[in-house]
């Protein structure tokens, strides 16, 4: 296959970056004051067909799409500018490739798995999913993973698995869990795959945008936003401009759909935003009541100049679900400063424990049951002008602390920066203590 100049550059970046995997030492033989106690990783060595050959098939998905763009500037995908510091055209499925680059510059690897509280499985998932979710082998997904599994557990040091029997593995999948869960019974298949469904990794943690609310072994953790700053002066200064930024509109629905006759939260919003042209913002401190940002057709998937700038000058910005629970335009909000508002609790409260305490949801959010917006009548509008604009400022400033915590900064970002705990920091702190608990559970029975 003949590859695009950016991509093979990304390719031959990926494989030598893959090939360090070999030749990584502890950590500690090159920075003996580092405190790695309890925080020591070992990433398994994968055959290539396990991540970067997946790549080589970027443009062989059409009913998905051909993701060879996405994979510049390992994951990040393509600067919105060529001046652009921070700014990128990220593919939220290419998280994987993100979390690899940056497990990379983990500071508490180790060669040794004798020596690790965690194993990392640099395996990506969602990608080789797309073979079965789209491509031809979309009648055998039930076999998605299993080579996987045998090579982890009979061909490739099998006492490492048999060890803790992978509960000490964890591995990152850049879709929902609800793509993974067909039951292995399905005749005819439906859409997913049965990844999750296999016994052979009940015992792995599995980082999911979306998780599931019964398993044990799924964990939500934040969609990447476009927003990748390198460096501590480049976030300070966005955050800068957040906090100045002037909110011109009480509210923004940035999304597609809401134009079915049945009811449902979208179509609400939608209406909802649609007459309040009707109704005078004056005395409110707004020029407008509702902005829309239609994002139909996934206008709005790579290029976040169309949705940010407007999030900037919103006060709060409509979280409704979708086809499933999450979105990842709740990051996108956050980013900006706007406030979000949910109306389920699936949506993010019940998801994003690490990253966003539950406990701390009414300090930055606003929550308005779906089921009185579509069926009780109740104005989304009524309930956000009610707020105090003391309270909405108390509330925005507290979103903006929140910023740090659900971006991914760029790889090979400075030390000011690394200072400051990311998603991915927070992701890795967790699976830890996830994978640590669960062992120590085990040992007591």
């Amino acid at each position: 296959m003949t590859m695009p100049p950016p991509l093979l550059t990304a390719t031959f970046l990926l494989l030598f970056l893959l090939t360090t995997i070999t030749t990584t030492t502890t950590s500690q033989e090159s920075d003996p004051e580092l405190d790695c106690t309890n925080k020591w990783i070992h990433i398994r060595r994968l055959p290539l067909q396990f991540n970067l050959d997946l790549l080589l098939n970027c443009s062989q998905y059409p009913l998905f799409d051909n993701f060879c763009n996405y994979l510049t500037n390992d994951g990040l995908g393509q600067k919105t500018h060529n001046n652009s510091h921070s700014w990128y055209r990220t593919d939220p499925f290419m998280l994987e490739l993100i979390f690899h680059r940056r497990m990379l510059e983990y500071p508490c690897l180790t060669s040794d798995p004798n020596l690790a509280n965690a194993i990392y499985i640099p395996y990506f998932a969602g990608i080789d999913s797309l073979k079965y979710l789209y491509g031809p082998q979309v009648n055998s997904s039930f076999l998605h993973g299993l080579d996987l599994y045998h090579y982890l557990v009979r061909m490739d040091t099998p006492s490492m698995w048999q060890k803790h029997f992978g509960h000490d593995h964890f591995l990152v999948i850049a879709r929902s869990a609800w793509d993974f869960i067909q039951p292995l019974s399905n005749d005819p298949p439906i859409f997913g795959t049965s990844f999750l469904e296999l016994p052979e990794f009940y015992n792995v943690t599995a980082l999911t945008f979306e998780a599931r609310a019964y398993p044990w072994q799924e964990r939500a953790i934040p969609y990447p936003t476009s927003f990748h700053p390198p460096n501590l002066a480049f976030l300070e200064s966005w955050v800068n401009r957040v906090r100045k930024s002037r909110r011109n509109a009480l509210m923004l629905f940035a999304a597609g759909g809401g134009i079915s006759a049945n009811p449902n939260i979208r179509r609400s919003i939608r209406l909802e935003c649609e007459n309040s042209t009707s109704i005078s913002a004056n005395g409110t401190g707004y020029d407008k009541l509702c902005e829309f940002v239609d994002c139909s057709n996934g206008v709005c998937e790579h290029d976040p100049i169309r949705f940010m700038k407007p999030m900037l000058q919103a006060s709060f910005c409509l979280q409704p679900p979708g086809d499933t629970p999450t979105r990842r335009s709740t990051f996108d909000g956050i980013i900006a400063g706007c406030i979000p508002v949910f109306f389920e609790e699936l949506t993010a409260k019940k998801q994003y424990g690490w990253h966003l305490p539950e406990e701390k949801y009414e300090e930055f959010s606003v929550f308005v049951p779906k089921e009185d917006v579509v069926f009780k009548g109740l104005r989304i509008l009524d309930v956000l002008m009610s707020i105090p604009r003391s309270e909405v400022r108390r509330m925005r400033e507290n979103v903006i602390e929140l910023i740090p915590r659900i971006m991914y900064r760029n790889h090979g970002s400075s030390l000011g920066l690394r200072s400051k705990k990311d998603a991915f920091d927070i992701a890795v702190e967790g699976t830890l203590q996830r994978i640590k608990s669960r062992i120590e559970e085990l040992a007591a029975q």
